[in-house]
């Protein structure tokens, strides 16, 4: 699972970081290492610490598994609607109101396979769900769709790629939320991944 891949790597650089003299050029090389594992060439244009957290600017070049009109198609979006989002992620707001019940769907089942024995406590997962920007719709969406089991197979079958690379921070940020990604989780993480194709 993706989880106990990652989280072993992650603890290891951690650990490379912290016993470093050398720990921006350690730190540089590892961003664009790990970028490169994901096929993307990133250059680390600016680091800095500030309080407790680190910023980082990257300058990213094409991946290698995307196709030629597709990243100059990316390109162009991003110069013409910068303005648009703040985040640079796609919003859910801009979406039909089908999809929007899909996604609210989607988001249930994430919580719902997430949960064991699907007992969903509403007074712990309602803040969280605020937290990740969603509006009060989307998040009484995702309340009344919880209360009907979520079908994977259904919920991604003819999915708009638009949709799903939508869904996808979402349902991670989910998934993650109690620090582990079971298999039912991740086999819906990488259904939305393969669905963006």
């Amino acid at each position: 699972m993706l989880s106990q891949i990652v989280r072993p790597l992650v603890h290891t650089q951690i650990r490379l970081l912290a016993n470093t003299r050398a720990t921006r050029s350690t730190l540089i090389a590892t961003i664009a290492r790990w970028l490169g594992y994901l096929g993307v060439q990133a250059v680390v244009t600016h680091l800095s610490a500030e309080s407790d957290e680190i910023q980082v600017s990257l300058t990213v070049g094409k991946p290698d598994s995307c196709d030629a009109t597709d990243w100059q198609q990316i390109i162009s979006h991003l110069q013409q609607d910068s303005s648009k989002t703040q985040n640079g992620l796609p919003t859910y707001l801009e979406i039909t109101s089908q999809q929007r019940s899909k996604l609210q769907r989607l988001l249930a089942y994430i919580i719902q396979v997430g949960t064991p024995d699907n007992l969903v406590d509403w007074e712990t997962l309602y803040p969280q769900l605020q937290a990740l920007e969603l509006d009060e719709p989307m998040i009484l969406g995702i309340r009344a769709a919880l209360k009907v089991p979520q079908s994977l197979d259904r919920l991604v079958e003819g999915i708009d790629p638009d949709l799903a690379a939508i869904a996808l921070p979402f349902a991670v940020s989910i998934a993650w939320m109690d620090r582990r990604v079971n298999s039912h989780e991740n086999r819906a993480i990488s259904a939305l991944f393969e669905a963006m194709k």
